[in-house]
């Protein structure tokens, strides 16, 4: 079984440890974990790991945020992954910093990057999951937020967040999206 696993970020020094970019955090510490190393590829760094009999590829796309679904639509197509075996991972400001939730299905909630996966991918029936970067900004600062860099709290407490994502994802994988949002979802 193979799935196609995206971490949605922007590319660039600038963005590297901003809220908008722990999808890529997330998959660097899970390759870094199975001892896997990103490539340049079209479209995206790439880089693949398996698990329990599972091929998981991992990709974060280098087309920037808003236009990731060029990207996911390319290597769902190249690899012949059928939208139901991938996971996109993606910040959300609607949950509190920390909160995973897993989803099968859903809208944007305005996401540029999965607006556009949608557009690009045919609607809004892919699987998700949503990061929580909680929602500590004033009103109509929402991109400075998201741009901005984590607090120092934030950044002692990412790990343990990011590694509860990646037990997400390996679950994703062999249980399914089911079993998976009934043992991790609150």
């Amino acid at each position: 079984m193979k799935y196609l696993i995206i971490g949605l970020g922007n590319i660039g020094p600038e963005y590297e440890l901003t809220r908008h970019n722990v999808g890529f955090l997330t998959l660097d510490r899970l390759a870094d974990k199975a001892g896997a190393t990103w490539q340049s590829s079209r479209l995206a760094f790439s880089t693949e790991i398996k698990y329990k009999g599972r091929q998981l590829h991992l990709i974060k796309p280098t087309t920037y945020m808003n236009l990731s679904g060029k990207a996911v639509n390319y290597w769902m197509n190249e690899l012949k992954i059928p939208k139901e075996n991938i996971l996109v991972i993606v910040d959300d400001v609607a949950l509190p910093f920390g909160k995973l939730r897993m989803r099968g299905k859903g809208s944007s909630a305005g996401h540029n990057g999965l607006k556009n996966i949608e557009a690009l991918t045919g609607g809004q029936d892919y699987p998700r999951l949503k990061f929580g970067i909680g929602d500590d900004f004033p009103k109509g600062r929402q991109v400075d937020y998201v741009l901005g860099r984590w607090t120092q709290q934030e950044i002692d407490e990412l790990p343990i967040f990011m590694d509860k994502a990646i037990e997400m994802i390996y679950a994703f994988s062999t249980i399914g999206i089911n079993m998976t949002m009934t043992q991790f979802n609150d």
